[in-house]
């Protein structure tokens, strides 16, 4: 048989197929450990195994549970034991830093941000107790921007309270160090904060024992699961109680040890981990104060990272481009040579994985068999293999490793896929149908099921059209915002209209149910502008893009006060600065309950709305109402008299028989 040319030039002297094969595996195992580092879809793969090796069944088990740290969680029994949820209410927290500090711990984290003020009194309460402490309590803090637009004026005045609330020298950097797929990944050591340094919030608690940390970014080291027991089948790597019976526990459980106390409460500060490679919401998404036990254990312990040097990992891929070069060189059956292929990558995947289990070393499960792939391929194609036989092999070789699907995601568009968490000035918008759970209670499901669809659909439409996002569904409520992901100059106008177009939606498709025979509540609608962090919350698989914070909630409370108000509609006096040719009428000027600053609310009104006369003659008795003025009553009276219906005005008329003096009022509920 005749031989093909090269395999003809070295024929004879094995010295230069020798080289040949080691140059090649050489250059392939440079190239390809370079991929790992410098192709982001390569090293997201990469990245994605080795979280599967640390959350799964491989990862090494801990001997037992971190005996120095104590997790004490804000959850969802602790919240409902409060009036409000956000803030948490600073009244407990004073009286759960000094029960703990009662029992003798070595040093209290407070994972908690103080940078909104509640009610006077529990704040003073909790910044007497901080500041009166006599053991070392580290507080997360949250540096604020140097620079700020006048509409963020808010951030410098809750950046002020925050800074009067947290001694300087209790402070701690509340940053978690992420990759730009929101992974933590890292332990943050700190940063410049006003010009003078500051460190992480682990790193400060461990200062605070007295445990010198280094100021460098390194990786996480995850303390591993304790042993399952009769009564723990599953157990946490720190022992955790809730706040709410903290009260229950004495010395033995505090004594001596490192309590954090954080929020662990669904879609609240919790942050993607390596954990969510395998396990969905919460036990993928870990709270911060879990992760902060994490890190603060790592340096506790001095514990170093499993994952072996970079040199090492080179020699490895290397060693597997010259068996890959060895198999693409042969004159073997291409089936034959395949099969070779994945017997030495399962056996490799075996040993590796049982040396990390064992011994606790994690070696790069990728690179090895794409080495050996690009060896493969490469004496394959110095030995003459037709070119469309390569790109098969490769095709077949490197499907076994890279989820096609995963591929396709990352080569389109690598940055889409992370949304990095912001605070930005947003507007929000929440509808509920009025006593729609009794209504369904009611209804066949297959009637109902269509019902809320068509609903929804319309819904969903309206929003679109004016270019908001429909963030989620809470059963036939909905949730949109306005300027996220995507900047929207006129967002408070673009909100506004689209309220005023779901009500004559709503309105129309309530008369058309009310035909066929059912009785489907009013739709109320709430529209508030403000500050929030705005990001992405979920697996990698599926994101949940939403916002949070104080200013979400009271976009939320605005649309329950119409409840109160007999209103449809109730927008805040933020986003009605920001519109333009939209005619409103003043509702109240309303202290939601948990707050201590009034907020004036608006009602938006339809072009077809009620006669200009009734209308300005409603703002003249609102203005002498506000004014305190006698005449007040009587101005409203007349109104009543020609629109008995009207919301508005029963409302002030109730509340002038009640003896009102003016339009402020006082919620009692939320």
């Amino acid at each position: 048989m005749k031989l093909p040319p090269r395999e003809r030039a070295t024929r004879g002297k094995p010295w230069k197929r020798v080289a040949e094969i080691l140059l090649s595996s050489l250059f392939c195992a440079l190239v390809i450990w370079g991929a790992i580092d410098r192709i982001s879809f390569i090293t997201r793969v990469n990245q994605l195994v080795q979280d599967w090796e640390i959350a799964g069944v491989f990862a090494p088990r801990a001997a037992s549970q971190d005996p120095d740290i104590l997790i004490v969680a804000i959850d969802e029994p602790t919240l409902r034991g409060f009036e409000y949820r956000s803030p948490v209410d600073r009244k407990f927290l004073s009286d759960l830093l000094q029960h703990v500090a009662g029992h003798g711990p070595r040093a209290i984290g407070l994972d908690i941000s103080l940078d909104q003020p509640t009610e006077t009194d529990k704040d003073a309460a909790l910044r007497q107790t901080l500041a009166a402490a006599r053991i070392p309590i580290i507080v997360s803090y949250i540096p604020g921007s140097a620079t700020v637009s006048p509409e963020q004026h808010e951030s410098l005045e809750q950046q002020a309270f925050q800074d009067a609330m947290v001694p300087a020298k209790d402070r701690g950097r509340a940053d978690l160090a992420t990759d730009q797929y929101d992974t933590a990944r890292n332990i943050f050591p700190g940063a410049e904060t006003d010009g003078n340094y500051m460190p992480g919030f682990a790193r400060a608690l461990a200062a605070a024992v007295g445990v010198p940390t280094p100021a460098v970014e390194v990786p996480i080291v995850w303390h591993g699961r304790p042993p399952a027991t009769a009564t723990d089948l599953n157990p946490r790597p720190f022992r955790q109680i809730s706040a709410r019976d903290a009260g229950l526990f004495g010395d033995s459980w505090f004594h001596g040890k490192i309590v954090l106390i954080g929020s662990d409460v669904t879609l609240v500060d919790r942050h993607r981990t390596p954990y969510s490679s395998i396990f969905e919401g919460n036990a993928g998404q870990l709270p911060g104060v879990v992760i902060q036990a994490h890190i603060l254990s790592q340096l506790l312990n001095a514990r170093q990272s499993p994952v072996v040097p970079w040199p090492v990992d080179l020699v490895i891929a290397f060693f597997f481009t010259v068996v890959g070069a060895g198999l693409g060189g042969s004159n073997g059956p291409q089936w034959l040579r395949i099969a070779v292929f994945v017997w030495i990558t399962g056996l490799f995947w075996a040993v590796a994985l049982a040396l990390f289990h064992f011994q606790d070393v994690m070696i790069g499960l990728i690179a090895p068999p794409m080495a050996m792939a690009a060896g493969f391929v490469a004496l394959d194609s110095l030995t003459g293999r037709a070119a469309r036989k390569q790109r098969k092999f490769i095709q077949e070789a490197m499907a076994r490793y890279v989820s096609p699907k995963l591929v396709e995601q990352m080569v389109d568009d690598p940055e889409r896929l992370s949304l990095q968490g912001e605070r930005r000035l947003m507007t929000y918008l929440f509808s509920d149908i009025e006593n729609f759970t009794t209504m369904s209670e009611k209804m066949d499901s297959n009637d109902l099921a269509l019902l809320l669809n068509a609903y929804l659909d319309g819904m969903v439409d309206i929003v679109l059209k004016h270019d908001g996002m429909v963030d989620k569904f809470i059963g036939d409520a909905v949730f949109a915002i306005f300027n996220a992901p995507l900047d929207l100059a006129d967002h408070a106008q673009k909100g506004v209209e689209c309220m005023l177009a779901m009500d004559r939606f709503t309105e129309n498709f309530r008369k058309e149910q009310k035909e066929r025979g059912i009785s489907l509540g009013v739709t109320r609608i709430g529209v508030h502008t403000g500050v929030a962090v705005v990001g992405n919350f979920g697996s990698q698989a599926r994101f949940t893009y939403t916002a949070q914070g104080d200013a979400v909630n009271t976009a939320s409370r605005l649309e329950g006060i119409n409840k109160y108000f007999g209103t449809r509609l109730c927008v805040s006096d933020a986003t009605r600065l920001l519109c333009r040719d939209i005619a409103f009428r003043p509702i109240a000027s309303v202290i939601l309950k948990g707050k201590t600053v009034a907020l004036d609310l608006w009602e938006p009104l339809h072009e077809d709305a009620a006669s200009p006369a009734f209308l300005a003659g409603y703002e003249a008795a609102y203005d002498r109402l506000k004014a305190g003025a006698q005449d007040a009553e009587a101005l409203f009276t007349a109104l009543a008299a020609e629109n008995p219906h009207d919301p508005c005005v029963r409302l002030h008329m109730e509340r002038l028989r009640h003896g009102a003096k003016d339009v402020k009022m006082a919620m009692t509920e939320k």
